[in-house]
């Protein structure tokens, strides 16, 4: 508070220069000199309790006080000493004791003056009583802006404060949020991966040779997906399947080879898309199609892709063993699925709908507002489009363009 600090050092300075003006006259000799031993005792005296603030305020008032009505008694010149001395009684005693103090001192003055050659007159009353009003006005206008003062620096410590937490809040939600997408990511990839090898093992303990050489090719293709996976957790890249593919091919072989023999159907013309609703639709697809591979002991899969005026959107259904949405008795993976996929789809300010009954099969559909986009080709170069043939084993109508609009 540097306004109120000047305030102390103006008083301070105004007591030195009236103490040295009272003692001028003594000191060029037009007045006895015995005053100057005790006007230089106050000037120390009063500047030890300046500098040593945690000595005994009211043993150090109570020697400048009495060294005053020491001077004044001598010399009614220091008279005019009292008017710092009334902001110091009420800087430094309650305001009980302050006026009182004040009151004295303010009749110690008129009494000098009364006794000063001329006597009593009305203005040596005034002057002394209207220097003490002034004193305690003025000592009250201090008082509210200390008090204003302590209250801005309160507030300010508060706000500070406040923003410390806010901030502490901030970070312990981002932490969480963050965990919370790696439990997803996990959830929706490496789980996701890990479960359709151990699938794609059992099955080749009970094929035929070619077809568990074909199994087995596809565990390798698994893994190595997973593999790029877990490298992308560390390195914060794009899914490997939407890094040499657009969407609906991404999208295409992950039907393909989750679910073989599902069907998938794209609608409207494709556009480019922010990569988080890409991965967004891809991961859904990867969840949804795992729980198709798992549970629903479906004949049919499809899986269709549509992009339309302003939004894109994405259907899967099966017509599998189904289950009832929302019953606690479901498997706790797949409603943890559930969950992560709508909180994917609302992060994008999307809608997903789950219908399903048991005996009656299942449908997904997810819905996610986009901007017009720009055409994006969909026909993939032929290195890339025989990858993708090569990956799926040529099986299923999933495997070409052809066969999934079939």
């Amino acid at each position: 508070m540097p306004s109120l600090r000047l305030v102390r050092l103006a008083l301070h300075g105004s007591f030195y220069a009236l103490l040295a003006i009272a003692a001028a006259p003594a000191a060029a000799g037009s007045k006895p000199t015995v005053t100057l031993l005790p006007a230089a005792v106050l000037a120390v005296v009063y500047g030890l309790g300046i500098v040593r603030t945690t000595a005994r305020r009211g043993l150090w008032l109570t020697a400048v006080t009495g060294l005053w009505l020491l001077l004044l008694a001598m010399d009614h010149g220091y008279s005019y000493v009292a008017f710092p001395l009334f902001f110091l009684f009420l800087g430094a005693l309650p305001v009980r004791w302050a006026h009182p103090a004040i009151a004295a001192a303010t009749a110690a003055v008129v009494a000098a003056q009364a006794a000063a050659p001329g006597g009593l007159t009305a203005a040596k009353v005034i002057g002394p009583v209207a220097g003490a009003a002034v004193a305690i006005l003025t000592g009250y206008g201090y008082a509210a802006l200390y008090r204003e003062s302590r209250k801005r620096q309160q507030l300010i410590d508060d706000l500070l404060r406040t923003r410390d937490e806010l901030a502490a809040a901030q970070r312990e939600a981002g932490r969480l949020a963050e965990r919370q997408r790696l439990a997803r990511e996990i959830h929706d990839t490496l789980a996701q991966g890990l479960s359709s090898i151990v699938l794609l093992a059992r099955a080749a303990e009970t094929a035929a040779p070619d077809t568990a050489r074909e199994r087995v090719r596809e565990i390798g293709l698994t893994a190595s997906d997973n593999l790029a996976e877990a490298r992308r957790f560390v390195q914060a890249l794009t899914p490997p399947a939407l890094e040499d593919a657009p969407l609906p091919e991404a999208l295409r072989r992950v039907t393909a080879r989750t679910v073989p023999g599902a069907v998938f159907r794209l609608d409207g013309d494709p556009r480019t898309l922010p990569m988080e609703t890409e991965v967004a639709l891809l991961r859904l697809t990867q969840e949804a199609l795992a729980n198709v591979a798992r549970h629903a002991h479906a004949d049919r899969t499809a899986v269709t892709l549509a992009f339309l005026d302003g939004q894109v959107t994405l259907d899967i259904y099966d017509d599998g063993v189904g289950f009832t949405p929302g019953d606690g008795r479901a498997d706790g993976r797949r409603t943890f699925g559930l969950h992560g996929m709508r909180e994917r789809i609302a992060a994008l300010g999307g809608t997903l709908t789950v219908e399903s009954a048991p005996g009656e099969g299942t449908a997904i559909a997810a819905a996610v507002p986009v901007g017009a986009g720009t055409r994006a080709e969909h026909q993939s170069p032929p290195q890339r489009r025989s990858a993708t043939t090569a990956e799926s084993g040529g099986a299923g109508p999933a495997a070409t363009p052809e066969g999934a609009a079939a």
